[in-house]
């Protein structure tokens, strides 16, 4: 089993290496004058198992490019099997169309992936289920539910935390995690008018003095999540904190969580979190590379990933 590292989240791949007792494979990425990406691989993987880490996050674009171009480098390079190792799945959140001539990107990476000649995907924490059947070759999703689970039950003993779900979508994702704590759940009805912008319409479920804990796959813009706190602190909430997967944290989201009712946005390091993520007082990263390492090692060995969640 050998290791590649892409340049997205190269702490990430640092520490699932740093579990695993392996070194990441000699191999440089660079870019050409022009910003062509190039990939060279300096070790033999002739026959090997390889797995590829590179969480398509900001720029997505380059980010995917250099996943792509590796991929098809270790099949040139007679490698047996090259899993994709994918933390965050970039374009997911276009999963079906919108509207009149709209694409489906999560679909068009997916080929794109499987064209480039990764052998099997190993992910976290899709945005939505029908993703994994965009994939002719197998897809093992990884649910950050464990951890989260967790760290809610070291924060919050002896507490009566009620799990909230900021959307109708989500409420799978929540239920999971207030099964798990054996938690009650609560449900923001929103509605939104267009990508980026939403308004809190109906909290269903009792939070009135409660501890409530709002739980999301991916954070973007934060204008959902702050709006939610500020919703749910307006129906007499006792507290307000966040677990979300995926940190993404674009343009001023960071600022706008920092002014926030939010007691604490609880994200994982899926996405190499910014200098802005890192000082922000109310912010605070989850470490999965425990999660993923111990996936790809029982994928190496051809063994159940699935029983991770049990």
């Amino acid at each position: 089993m050998k290791l590649i590292a892409g340049n997205s989240n190269r702490p990430l791949a640092e520490a699932i290496a740093s579990y695993l007792h392996l070194p990441l494979t000699n191999a440089s990425i660079k870019r050409f004058s022009d910003m062509e990406i190039f990939v060279e691989i300096h070790e033999n993987v002739r026959g090997e198992d390889v797995f590829v880490i590179q969480p398509t996050s900001y720029p997505a674009n380059d980010n995917l490019m250099e996943l792509l171009i590796t991929l098809d480098a270790l099949r040139r390079a007679s490698a047996r099997r090259a899993t994709a190792v994918i933390p965050y799945y970039g374009y997911a959140r276009q999963d079906r169309k919108t509207g009149g001539r709209t694409p489906i990107t999560s679909k068009l990476v997916a080929n794109l992936i499987t064209q480039a000649g990764a052998g099997r995907v190993l992910t976290l924490d899709l945005h939505s289920g029908q993703i994994q059947g965009f994939f002719d070759i197998p897809l093992d999703n990884l649910y950050s539910a464990p951890v989260f689970t967790t760290d809610i039950q070291t924060r919050y003993k002896g507490e009566d935390p009620v799990i909230v779900s900021p959307d109708v979508g989500g409420v799978a994702r929540a239920r999971a995690i207030a099964k798990r704590i054996h938690a009650e759940l609560a449900i923001i009805d929103k509605r939104r008018e267009k990508a980026g912008h939403s308004e809190v319409m109906n909290i269903i479920g009792d939070i009135k003095g409660r501890t409530c804990i709002l739980v999301d796959d991916i954070v973007d813009s934060a204008g959902t999540l702050c709006n939610a706190a500020v919703a749910l602190m307006n129906e007499g909430a006792k507290s307000v904190s966040a677990y979300v997967t995926h940190g993404v944290l674009s343009g001023g989201a960071v600022g706008r969580v920092t002014a926030s009712p939010l007691k604490e946005l609880v994200i994982t390091d899926s996405i190499q979190g910014t200098e802005a993520v890192r000082l922000a007082d109310n912010i605070r990263q989850l470490s999965i590379a425990a999660l993923m390492a111990e996936a790809i090692k029982r994928t190496s060995q051809e063994a159940s990933v699935s029983s991770l969640f049990e």
